[in-house]
């Protein structure tokens, strides 16, 4: 969910990280140099880690070493064991074994170089290994994955360092601090009065029109997943990026975008990607999970459950926005 003003105030700094945006607030402006170098370690971490476009990634080095016992870096586990909790949170909906799936799919590289039209077949669908036949040990950091399990964190890790950066920028300046990463945002310490004003848009990178829906938010954190934004054609096929693990397809589509709140990026993301993939059966599963959630679907029309606000409507020459890109895969 990238977050960022038409123009750009002392106490706001916008760039592109992990194949989108990423945004950084605060309320001291003093505060973000320091405030900024925080964010930038924090994302060149978590993709030394859990990038699969790189050859010396972490994630990469593990996927190659199937079926042998291998001590991981705490980075790495940390990024493990959030994946593993979206995994429970949502009954298996999002899994971090679908990498097999997603390659299949064609998305084999980075988004950008990602070929729009490929004419070759898509290869028939398998189901993921799923999440439960790994095997971890979080306090001796040991993971062994069973032969044909290949990792993707891509719905859990960017998530994971939104909440991360935000919590240690705050640490550091004392000051309050909103982190947006694409579709994911986090806010920590103290808000600005009123709250971080946020706009909702399908895409980060098009303009938000003037009077779009907006969400205040003063903490925790909220996510957006959706099918618009990286979506490429296959063997004829339109394909988008988040996939069903029950099929190895992309989720059939029932939802353009699903917005969630939670204490957590990492959870958040993880209901609003689960809702992606449960269709029609998302409604249900919200109101029982008790998160406020906002859907909106294929036609333009918006469902809100769990307590989430009427829309407010964010001004054209002021205040922050957020858009719904998915995931940084």
């Amino acid at each position: 969910m990238t977050t960022h003003t038409p123009a750009l105030s002392p106490s706001q700094v916008v760039f592109p990280a992990l194949g989108t945006t990423a945004a950084l607030l605060v309320t001291d402006p003093a505060a973000l140099p320091a405030a900024e170098a925080v964010l930038r370690a924090e994302l060149a971490a978590v993709d030394r880690a859990c990038s699969r476009f790189r050859p010396d990634s972490e994630l990469t080095r593990v996927n190659v070493r199937v079926g042998v016992t291998t001590t991981v870096s705490e980075y790495f586990a940390e990024a493990l064991q959030a994946a593993l909790r979206a995994a429970r949170l949502t009954g298996g909906a999002v899994d971090p074994t679908v990498g097999s799936a997603v390659i299949a799919l064609g998305y084999d590289r980075t988004f950008a170089s990602l070929s729009p039209e490929d004419a070759r077949p898509v290869p028939v669908a398998r189901p993921a290994p799923g999440w439960r036949r790994i095997a971890f040990d979080p306090r001796t950091r040991q993971l062994c994955l069973p032969p044909g399990t290949r990792l993707d964190l891509g719905a859990t890790a960017k998530a994971l360092a939104a909440d991360r950066a935000a919590r240690q920028v705050a640490a550091v300046t004392g000051c309050g601090v909103l982190v947006g990463l694409g579709g994911d945002l986090a806010a920590a310490g103290p808000a600005p009065e009123g709250g971080w004003r946020i706009a909702l848009a399908d895409d980060h990178a098009r303009p938000v029109p003037e009077g779009g829906p907006a969400v205040a938010v003063t903490s925790g954190a909220l996510a957006t997943s959706g099918i618009r934004v990286r979506t490429w054609r296959r063997g004829g096929r339109v394909l988008h990026h988040i996939v069903d693990p029950i099929t190895g397809d992309p989720a059939v589509p029932v939802w353009r975008t699903v917005t969630v709140a939670a204490a957590t990026c990492v959870d958040a993301n993880a209901v609003s990607t689960a809702s992606i993939v449960l269709g029609e059966r998302a409604l249900d599963w919200l109101r029982a999970t008790a998160l406020p959630a906002r859907l909106t679907g294929l036609d333009g029309t918006v469902v809100r459950v769990g307590g989430w606000p009427p829309d407010a409507h964010a001004p054209a020459p002021a205040g922050s926005r957020s858009t719904a890109p998915g995931g940084p895969r």
